[in-house]
C-alpha cells in the first residue's frame, strides 16, 4: 500500500464531522494528480460511515459478515446445481453475522454521537451489510464506503444454470419481476396521473380564459355606453 493510500484510509477512520477538514488539509499538502484525487473523495453518509468503522475497529465481526455471505451464496449455488447444500444453516449463520455487525455499528455510533438514535438506522445498516456480503465485487473499497448499497437479489446468482431433471426439463426457478418492468409500470402510472392532471389544468385554464374574455367584453361594452 502506498503512503497516499494509507493516508486516505486514515481519513475514513476519523469521526464523521472531521472528514471534510482533514480531507482538505491532506489535499493542500499534495500536488498534481494526488491532490486532485483527494479533493474528489466523498464524505460518507451516516450509515456507510458506521459500516466503515466496523471494518476499521471490529474487523473480525466485519469479516464474519463477508465469510457468511460467501458461504450462503455457495450453498444457494450448490442447491441450484443439484448438489447437497444446507441453505437454511448458511442463511441462519449469515443473519447472525449481520445482526452482530449491526449491533457493533450501533455501538460505534452511540460512542461517537453520530446519529440522533442509532437504532433508527438498523434497517439501513442491515441492508448495507447484506449487500456487501453478497456482492462479489463491491463498488467501493472495504472501509471506504460512502453511499448506501442495495442488497443483491437473484442477480447474486447470475450465471448459474439450474440442474436439469431426469426428464430433461429444467427445474423451475423462482423469478421476481425485473427492476426494469417495475420501473416501467411505475413510470406509466406516473404518466397517466400527470396526463390527467394536465387535462384538468387545461380545462380549468380554458374556463378561466373564457371568463376573462367575457369580463373584458362586458367592461368594454359598459365603457362604450358610458
Amino acid at each position: 500500500m502506498s503512503a497516499l493510500e494509507a493516508k486516505i484510509d486514515r481519513l475514513y477512520q476519523l469521526a464523521l464531522d472531521e472528514f471534510t477538514a482533514a480531507r482538505n488539509t491532506l489535499a493542500k499538502s499534495l500536488t498534481g494528480a494526488d491532490a486532485a484525487l483527494v479533493k474528489q473523495l466523498v464524505k460518507p453518509t451516516v450509515v456507510p460511515w458506521a459500516v466503515n468503522q466496523v471494518y476499521w475497529r471490529a474487523r473480525p465481526v466485519y469479516d464474519r459478515v463477508l465469510e457468511s455471505g460467501e458461504k450462503l451464496r455457495k450453498a444457494q449455488i450448490g442447491a441450484l446445481e443439484g448438489r447437497a447444500a444446507d441453505v437454511r444453516a448458511a442463511s441462519d449463520a449469515h443473519r447472525r453475522a449481520i445482526a452482530d455487525a449491526v449491533r457493533e455499528a450501533e455501538q460505534l455510533m452511540k460512542g461517537t454521537g453520530v446519529g440522533k438514535n442509532p437504532s433508527d438506522s438498523r434497517p439501513l445498516l442491515t441492508r448495507v451489510f447484506e449487500a456487501l456480503s453478497l456482492t462479489p465485487t463491491p463498488p467501493e473499497p472495504h472501509g471506504r464506503l460512502t453511499a448506501e448499497l442495495q442488497p443483491a437479489g437473484l442477480e447474486a446468482l447470475a450465471g448459474i444454470t439450474p440442474k436439469e431433471k431426469g426428464d430433461g426439463s429444467r427445474q423451475q426457478s423462482l423469478r421476481l419481476p425485473s427492476p426494469s418492468e417495475a420501473e416501467i409500470k411505475s413510470a406509466e402510472a406516473d404518466l397517466a396521473r400527470a396526463e390527467a392532471s394536465e387535462r384538468s389544468a387545461r380545462q380549468a385554464w380554458e374556463r378561466a380564459h373564457d371568463e376573462l374574455l367575457a369580463a373584458r367584453k362586458a367592461l368594454s361594452e359598459l365603457r362604450i355606453k358610458n
